[in-house]
């Protein structure tokens, strides 16, 4: 028996939680909108289009084979289409996802990258997910649109990336280290896991990665640091856990290792 395939028709009046429904539509941006639960992985995929990863709630992690970003409401990942990534989740997110044709704008992000999102964005996002899937480009869905990709394309880059090594050997401490942070193991002490010397490791960070050993680490505390605070939990709680002994000491260190301030994370005041 041939698949059954969706009508266009239907295609407005029900909105699928599934990313394949939105890659080919007759539209330059596709909205979907989906719930995820705490600790949820999304596994290695890729689509045709170029994606934008929002979350209106909660934390999600974004990881490509050379890249790994902590994702905080108020920021999202763009992904050039074809770009495999896999996504888990920090708490409950409620994910917003763009699909974007590449000729939309001529100045969407040409590599993966977290940007900024606007309150102008934000809102914009949520009113095209108000929208018919297959909208009116001369309506008001058309004009929000429009202004969506115009945002898109003014909007800051971040630098919260993790680097992520090729070398096989150094991504298995790499990976360790992303699901412990706070270990206190020192690199010698990685020798066994990742199968070759201290020298060569030391060497291997500082030729795939661009920066020693306890830079990346203090990255990913940061990073982890970053989920804390978007959590709720107070700056000066955060600093101490990781080791220092005081706010501002610990957001001056932050803000050189990530660029901006944690009292610039949604943090509802807290500090």
């Amino acid at each position: 028996m041939a698949a059954r395939t969706k009508s266009p028709s239907r295609a407005k009046d029900v909105r699928s939680t599934d990313a394949a429904d939105y890659q080919f539509l007759p539209r330059p941006i596709a909205a979907m909108a989906k719930g995820f639960t705490d600790g949820h992985e999304i596994e290695p995929h890729k689509h045709t289009r170029d994606q934008l990863v929002y979350s209106l709630t909660g934390v999600m992690r974004v990881r490509t084979k050379t890249e790994a970003w902590i994702v905080p409401p108020d920021r999202a990942v763009y992904l050039p289409g074809q770009t495999v990534h896999a996504i888990s989740m920090r708490g409950e997110v409620q994910m917003r996802t763009l699909y974007i044709s590449r000729d939309a704008h001529d100045d969407l992000p040409p590599a993966p990258t977290v940007l900024e999102v606007s309150p102008l964005l934000r809102e914009l996002i949520l009113a095209l997910i108000d929208e018919p899937v297959i909208y009116d480009e001369r309506g008001r869905a058309g004009a929000v649109a429009f202004l969506i990709l115009a945002e898109i394309a003014k909007a800051q880059r971040l630098s919260l990336v993790i680097p992520m090594p090729r070398d096989a050997r150094l991504l298995r401490l790499c990976n360790a280290l992303l699901e412990n942070p706070a270990s206190r193991l020192t690199l010698d002490n990685w020798v066994d896991t990742a199968g070759a010397s201290s020298r060569t490791l030391a060497r291997l960070f500082e030729a795939e990665l661009g920066m020693s050993f306890s830079a990346w680490r203090q990255r990913v505390r940061f990073h982890n640091a970053m989920e804390a605070i978007v959590g709720g939990e107070p700056i000066s709680r955060v600093a101490e856990r990781n080791g220092y002994r005081s706010s501002s000491a610990f957001s001056a260190a932050f803000r050189k290792a990530m660029g901006q301030a944690p009292s610039s994370l949604r943090v509802d005041g807290v500090s």
